[in-house]
């Protein structure tokens, strides 16, 4: 299943890096989805190129029944991210994955921050795919537009917090 998602925020990419990567916006936007961050850690300096990964751990009541037979009452989900150094514009290219233990649940992603006049467009394009034998499609289509909420409300959280004063 293809995952598509795009928004631009009215900030510089750095400023935008500097909220992704911070444990408290992390942390608060975990929250805001329902979900508790077990985990984050930044490998690297994120004034060049980098690492993160979060741990999250999220409640599957909102979940149709047909996935929740498979995956129990809480999912365990890694995402892994690794960010490239910042072109002559600021941009920034990611290479995400996310694994979600005891699922068969897969999402290999590109996540680019492009720069344009002060401003930073974020597209996220990748697939997310199931290996169960008939249901991984269905499996695949429920998961895909959970992770576009997820990228709106990591967005729509992190103009917030840009949008206060310092």
């Amino acid at each position: 299943m293809a995952l598509n998602a795009s928004t631009t925020l009215p900030h510089p990419v750095e400023a935008v890096v500097d909220v992704l990567t911070r444990r408290d916006f992390v942390e608060h936007v975990s929250q805001r989805a329902g979900a508790t961050l077990t985990e984050f850690t930044v490998s690297g300096p994120v004034s060049g190129a980098f690492t993160t990964t979060t741990g999250r751990t999220l409640p599957t009541d909102r979940f149709p029944e047909m996935v929740k037979k498979f995956v129990g009452q809480t999912l365990n989900v890694t995402q892994h991210e690794s960010w490239s150094a910042p072109a002559a514009d600021g941009s920034r290219t990611v290479d995400v994955s996310v694994d979600v233990a005891g699922a068969p649940v897969k999402v290999k992603a590109v996540q680019k921050l492009v720069a344009a006049s002060g401003s930073t467009t974020i597209e996220l394009n990748g697939d997310v795919s199931s290996s169960i034998p008939f249901l991984g499609g269905k499996i695949a289509a429920t998961a895909e537009p959970y992770l576009a909420k997820a990228l709106n409300l990591q967005a729509s959280e992190a103009k917030k917090w840009l949008d206060q004063p310092a």
